[in-house]
């Protein structure tokens, strides 16, 4: 393969919409191949905004905005890296011939909860949670009484957790209605999913390309309102429940198809697999890659999207612990205890413009060779040594 120099008529691009903490490293691993980066987000100086060598901010669920963009750049590869994106516009630029990662199928179907859910169940018949879509209040109340309590009720198209809840019983569906109803994103249709009462949930990360398949480690997490909060790997399996995972996630991301890394959330009970959900880009379990691999998933990523081997070595266990924001400002500080800085330890901030309240900042790293208990152990223990 040739490789260019950024800033170039020759350049490789790649134009990332969505420019959080994620593509921020995306950025990073495409630099360190001399790939021009062109970072795209919604509001000025995203973490990916600080590190590419151009940016913008455009209303990314405008068609008109996003196509202008990517007509003007011209990239190679255009990343998908949110959900809240124009799909008609990655459509449109993908039929004018710019490389949608993984392509815009793929895109669309993953975004939105019907779809995905849809495919993966009625089309490729993987296994999964009772399901049933309502755009009523009075759709949700026959639902949940179908699908049974507790369930879970989630807007079709949400982003990190956003709007999701657990009703209990009959009497908390009026606030789950709520909750759901008032989450960034689309929330004119409801997804209902049956509580399955799993061991644990992993994401099994799956690169893709001409050159094959490779699966990462498990990895454990555990979430709190839908978003992650810790995560680790490796996640101890059954042998026949990692093999069951490593088909499932083969399938949906063949299905799907293109290049890149997906994220397969799945849930684990025994030796039975339940697909869940699928992201076509890193994911936030995966940070703790960053110290875990020698090649993290933001490389593998763009291995996978130019064409390249997939192989990289395990270095060990390893935990990561994200550090939300307790405070509303525009000017950012964190008082780190330094003693987090060790060989087997570190953190990454990631530099949003402004902190809210529950805003992921930051993550914390730990690393064990042996045991991912341990890391995870002292993740938790080095979350607690930010403040603000």
């Amino acid at each position: 393969m040739q490789f260019t120099t950024p800033l170039k008529s020759n350049s490789i691009k790649i134009l990332l919409l969505g420019s959080g903490e994620l593509g921020k490293e995306v950025v990073i691993e495409a630099q360190r191949l001399g790939i021009e980066t062109i970072a795209v987000d919604s509001y000025a100086n995203a973490p990916a905004h600080q590190v590419a060598h151009k940016s913008y901010v455009i209303n990314m669920k405008n068609e008109s905005e996003v196509l202008e963009v990517i007509r003007r750049e011209k990239p190679d590869f255009v990343l998908p890296e949110v959900e809240a994106i124009s799909i008609s516009a990655l459509f449109k630029a993908q039929e004018e011939g710019f490389h949608i990662i993984p392509n815009a199928q793929a895109v669309n179907k993953t975004m939105n909860r019907k779809n995905i859910r849809v495919f993966a169940c009625e089309e490729l018949g993987l296994n999964a949670s009772g399901y049933e879509f309502v755009t009523t209040y009075e759709g949700l109340k026959k639902a949940a009484s179908k699908i049974g309590f507790p369930c879970v009720i989630k807007p079709v198209m949400s982003s990190s957790g956003h709007g999701q809840s657990i009703a209990k019983n009959e009497s908390d569906l009026e606030n789950s209605w709520q909750i759901a109803k008032e989450a960034r994103g689309d929330s004119s249709e409801l997804i209902v999913e049956e509580f399955i009462t799993f061991d644990y949930e992993i994401t099994l990360l799956t690169a893709r390309n001409e050159t094959g398949t490779t699966f990462c480690e498990p990895i454990g997490h555990i979430q709190k309102d839908g978003d992650y909060i810790f995560s680790w790997q490796p996640m101890k399996m059954s042998k026949i429940a990692k093999q069951k995972a490593k088909d499932i996630a083969q399938k949906i991301t063949d299905g799907l198809g293109g290049r890149g890394i997906f994220g397969v959330e799945l849930f684990i009970k025994g030796d039975e697999v339940y697909f869940s959900e699928v992201s076509p880009r890193p994911h936030d379990t995966g940070m703790v890659t960053m110290i875990t691999q020698s090649q993290s998933e933001f490389a593998l990523h763009i291995r996978a999207i130019l064409g390249l081997p997939l192989d990289y070595i395990d270095y060990g266990a390893g935990a990561s612990a994200a550090y939300k924001s307790t405070t509303d400002s525009f000017r950012p500080e964190f008082d780190i205890d330094s003693s987090i800085f060790t060989k087997n330890s570190f953190i990454r901030v990631f530099g949003k413009p402004q902190t809210h309240l529950g805003r992921r900042m930051a993550v914390a790293l730990s690393f064990d060779k042996k045991s991912s208990k341990k890391a995870l152990k002292k993740a938790k223990k080095l979350i607690k040594k930010i403040k603000e």
